[in-house]
C-alpha cells in the first residue's frame, strides 16, 4: 500500500500534478490557499515549488451535537455557509441548532483569522486561479466551503488539491461546480481516515502555520 511520507511529501507530489495547470512563478496568475492547520504545510511546499504566493482560507466544520467529528456543513470567512441538508435530516438537526453551532464556530474562525492576518495580509485573488489545499479530504464539506470562499472573493478558477482524498468526494466537488478541478496525490478506493495514508501525520502546531505564513509574506 502506497503511503505519503508526510505533508511535505504530499506537497511535492501535488506540485508535480499542478505544474502543467498553472504558470510557474507568475504571482498574478494563481495563489495557493492552505486550509489551517494541516493544509498549510502542504500548500507551502506547493507555493515554493511553483513560485506562487501562499495564503490561507479559513473555514470551520459544523459538527453534529454530541458528535462534533461528524460534520453536517462548514462556514468560512466572508459569511460563507455550506450545509448538507441530507445529513441534517438524518441527524435531526434543526435550523436553531445550526444558528447556535455556527455562532460558536464563527467566533473561533474570526479569532484565528485575526491572528493569521497579523502576519500575512490577504493576497488578492480576484480574477486569479485559487488553489485550495488540504492534507486530506474525506467528505469534502470543508473543501467545499473553502472553494465557495474563493469564488466569493472573485477567483476565476478554483482548483482543490489534497494529499489524499476519497474519489467520490473529488467527483462531487466538481459535479456541483464547487471546483473546476479537484485532485489528490493519493486516491484510495476506500478512505476510512486521512491519517492512515501518511507515515507521519502528527498535528501541525499553530506556531508552524504562523511561521510558514511569515516566510510567505517575506517572499
Amino acid at each position: 500500500m502506497e503511503l505519503l511520507r508526510d505533508r511535505d511529501d504530499a506537497g511535492a507530489r501535488l506540485t508535480w500534478l499542478l505544474s502543467p495547470l498553472v504558470t510557474q512563478g507568475d504571482a498574478t496568475g494563481a495563489v495557493v490557499l492552505g486550509l489551517p492547520r494541516g493544509g498549510v504545510p502542504v500548500g507551502a511546499a506547493i507555493a515554493r515549488g511553483l513560485g506562487l504566493p501562499l495564503d490561507v482560507v479559513v473555514v470551520r466544520k459544523l459538527g453534529a451535537p454530541g458528535n462534533p467529528e461528524y460534520g453536517f456543513g462548514a462556514v468560512g470567512e466572508g459569511g460563507v455557509r455550506v450545509l448538507d441538508r441530507e445529513a441534517m435530516a438524518v441527524l435531526g438537526i434543526t435550523d436553531e441548532d445550526v444558528e447556535r453551532i455556527e455562532a460558536r464556530e464563527r467566533a473561533v474562525l474570526e479569532e484565528r483569522l485575526a491572528a493569521y492576518r497579523a502576519v500575512r495580509t490577504r493576497v488578492p485573488i480576484a480574477g486569479r486561479t485559487a488553489i485550495v489545499v488540504d492534507d486530506g479530504i474525506a467528505t469534502g464539506g470543508t473543501a467545499r466551503a473553502a472553494a465557495h470562499v474563493a469564488r466569493s472573493a472573485g477567483a476565476s478558477r478554483v482548483i482543490i488539491a489534497a494529499g489524499v482524498a476519497a474519489p467520490e468526494s473529488l467527483h462531487a466537488l466538481m459535479r456541483d461546480a464547487s471546483a473546476d478541478l479537484a485532485l489528490a496525490a493519493l486516491i484510495p478506493t476506500r478512505l476510512a481516515a486521512v491519517g492512515q495514508w501518511y507515515l507521519n501525520f502528527s498535528q501541525t502546531p499553530e506556531a508552524e502555520v504562523m511561521r510558514l505564513l511569515e516566510e510567505a509574506a517575506a517572499r
